[in-house]
């Protein structure tokens, strides 16, 4: 197999790393298909790998009595595995592929010794990790004091973030799923937007018609996590930019 050039990698932390940091990772990479409604990892399980997404998008979901919601989300821009850099190898939360893609993965062990060998490795995946809990933390204030239609645009934007299209393929079934709400909520959400003409919505489709209107309805819940991400590691969140 071809060596791994870091000038071609499309993840954001990869392409971040030191060249010295990026040769000493570059042989336990692996190259992954991420096919939808994966498991990366399952709650209460040993976390075998870190995965780095080329594309597509991973969810971090909590299972309560009430059901499963979102809690976190990651793409390029980030890595998925975030208790492995915290030396934690098991979580009660569980790793799920909401839009199929392709990453590199590496294994827990390695990156065990390889962030204790290497501190500016250790240091710039730390820095991610901090803003993926400020995305947490944002997560659980947009559902304790928004509307279903504003949570709904926050996660629309935050999905747009991290693809190459202004069209989104998703169920009503797994939006309700990530949001934590009934179907029917988020149907009705869906239809006051697109009355709105802030999308336009088909089956298993979105497709963005005013990002900015979109904005302006998600208000303080969404901006946030993504302006601390581009200012704790100097790179947008946003694709194109």
């Amino acid at each position: 197999m071809a060596r791994l050039k870091q000038a071609s990698v499309r993840n954001r932390l990869l392409a971040a790393m030191s060249p010295d940091d990026f040769a000493l990772l570059q042989p336990a990479l692996e190259p992954v298909q991420l096919e939808l409604r994966q498991h990366v990892f399952r709650a209460g399980e040993t976390i075998s790998h870190l995965l780095f997404p080329e594309s597509g998008l991973v969810s971090i979901v909590a299972d309560i009595e009430e059901g499963r919601f979102e809690v976190g989300m990651a793409g390029w821009e980030g890595l998925i595995g975030v208790p492995l850099v915290l030396g934690v190898d098991v979580t009660p939360h569980t790793a799920l592929i909401q839009s199929p893609g392709d990453g590199y993965r590496a294994p827990a062990e390695q990156m065990h010794l390889l962030l204790e060998k290497s501190a500016s490795l250790r240091s710039l995946l730390l820095r991610y990790v901090h803003t993926f809990l400020v995305q947490v933390s944002q997560t659980a204030y947009a559902n304790a004091g928004y509307s279903v239609e504003a949570r709904l645009a926050r996660w629309i934007l935050m999905n747009h973030d991290r693809v190459e299209s202004d069209e989104l393929a998703i169920t009503h079934e797994f939006m309700a799923i990530m949001l934590g709400t009934r179907r029917p909520g988020v149907t009705l959400a869906l239809q006051n937007l697109e009355g709105s003409q802030l999308i336009r919505a088909t089956r298993g489709r979105i497709l963005i018609r005013n990002r900015a209107a979109l904005e302006e309805l998600a208000g303080d819940a969404y901006g946030f996590a993504e302006r601390e991400y581009t200012n704790v590691l100097q790179l947008p969140i946003r694709r194109g930019q």
